[in-house]
């Protein structure tokens, strides 16, 4: 034998298989989605699994691994392969699915920030995915605190939703401000949320049901008196009703029972604004400040009666804090664009009136209809 051919048949061992590859990947690739189309979700999930290592740039191919994994409850495993998406053009649902994964695996605080990743990347998906993202992403922030945005992204789905018990139950955790996720609440607080979440539940429904909130609400405050939040849940309610008079009662009688009850001390301050006592104003919502240095709102009342005094740099000051604590807020961005226009700071004038168009234009997006989940996937795809 040739002293070439070992080296021949060694050359040939290293090059042979990477010029089947190509041709291999072809045929798995094919035969998984035949598997998938015709149910074999076992030969789907391990031919999937072949064609992602043979070409891990495969992104429609992670795409149905991932979603096949999650079909069948393998939520770590359906995580991995959408983390891999989560680097290509479908970044956007990914971050969805990405979150919705951590969320079923309780990894709680990594769901949260794969949902704000996917807030950034535009609320990408289809209507469905939009509309099970949400309602999930506002669970997370009643469990952080951020009960006004979980109302706000719960409220914009449930005319949509409907009279649903997880949409009432959401929407209770949040307006009696209990860090809570519907899996975990005390059940000694069950009453409380429902009849909290079915009046807000009716508030928010369209055409909005007055009467019937008010029917659970008022239910609720002779049950509760005594309880926190409740008389400020009732307040807010009687200010969407625009009756001023019966709001400003319940936010004094919440501070009887909450001196330092700082959403109450805000609502009176936001009362006296709008009647143009801005002194009054003004001393409440430094009061709130004191009884709570990181309410947003606080902040930004404070700043819109420093702005209406003419004192525009202490006005930017509070304005400034208040977009830190709330950048997603268009109130703070919009009154920080006038406070710098008037200051003749153009430029970031312009930046935060772009800020304001962004943020409305998110909310354009936040009305999907209520569909599975499991139907949207290749749609969002």
């Amino acid at each position: 034998m040739s002293s070439l051919v070992p080296g021949l048949l060694i050359a040939l061992s290293i090059t042979a298989p990477a010029a089947n590859v190509p041709s291999r990947f072809d045929s798995i690739a094919k035969q998984a989605e035949a598997a998938r189309t015709h149910d074999r979700v076992p030969d789907a999930i391990r031919l999937y699994r072949e064609g992602t290592q043979l070409r891990p740039t495969w992104s429609d191919g992670w795409w149905y691994l991932g979603s096949l994994l999650y079909d069948q409850d393998r939520f770590g495993e359906a995580g991995s392969a959408f983390q891999h998406v989560t680097k290509t053009s479908h970044s956007g649902p990914a971050f969805a699915f990405l979150a919705l994964c951590e969320y079923e695996n309780g990894n709680y605080d990594t769901a949260l920030r794969q949902f704000r990743a996917w807030a950034a990347a535009g609320w990408a998906g289809s209507s469905q995915l939009v509309d099970v993202s949400v309602f999930h992403f506002a669970l997370l922030l009643t469990r952080e605190g951020r009960f006004v945005e979980s109302l706000y992204l719960v409220a914009s789905v449930a005319p949509r939703l409907g009279d649903v018990p997880e949409l009432s139950e959401a929407m209770g955790l949040a307006s009696l401000r209990l860090r809570y996720l519907p899996e975990n609440y005390p059940p000694e607080l069950r009453e409380r949320v429902w009849l909290a979440g079915k009046a807000a539940l009716y508030a928010a429904q369209s055409p909005r049901d007055f009467v019937r909130a008010d029917e659970y609400a008022s239910r609720l405050e002779i049950l509760y008196p005594q309880q926190h939040d409740v008389h400020y849940f009732r307040g807010t309610l009687f200010t969407f009703e625009d009756k001023v008079t019966e709001a400003e009662r319940e936010y004094r009688q919440e501070l009887t029972i909450s001196p330092k009850h700082a959403p109450s001390i805000v609502a009176l301050a936001a009362i006296d604004l709008e009647r143009a006592n801005r002194a009054e104003a003004g001393e409440l919502a430094r009061n709130a400040i004191e009884a709570d240095p990181d309410n947003p709102e606080a902040h930004h009342l404070l700043g819109r009666v420093l702005l209406e005094d003419g004192n525009l740099n202490a006005s930017l000051s509070e304005l400034e804090t208040a977009k830190r604590l709330a950048p997603d807020s268009p109130g703070v961005r919009a009154h920080l664009a006038m406070v710098y226009a008037k200051l003749g700071r153009t430029q970031e004038a312009k930046a935060e009136s772009a800020a304001l168009l962004a943020l409305k234009n998110k909310e354009d997006v936040m009305a999907p209809a209520k569909v599975k989940l499991r139907e949207a996937k290749e749609k969002a795809h």
